[in-house]
């Protein structure tokens, strides 16, 4: 019998609806206080998970949904390049 494996499983910091890892996007503050999108997954640094989308990435700065994740302010053109990078992520 084969053992079922576990689908790990993240919160959008926009939707927060849980969802498997591998449709989330990754981003990362790493120890110089950068804020990037982690397409693999490998990045090190505080992470925190947004689906592929623009309504959830404008739900989560409504709401400081990554403010909370990182227990820091994240500056607005964080959010603009964020945008940016998630526009050349679509699928």
């Amino acid at each position: 019998m084969l053992k079922k494996r576990k689908i790990p499983l993240r919160k959008c910091t926009g939707c927060l609806e849980m969802k498997n890892k591998k449709e989330l996007i990754r981003i990362v503050r790493d120890e110089n206080g950068e804020f990037s999108l982690d397409e693999k997954g490998k990045k090190p640094g505080r992470g925190a998970y947004i689906c592929p989308n623009e309504e959830c990435l404008a739900k989560a700065e409504k709401s400081k949904g990554l403010e909370r994740s990182f227990k820091s302010a994240v500056p607005p053109e964080v959010y603009d390049k964020l945008r940016a990078e998630l526009k050349g992520y679509e699928k």
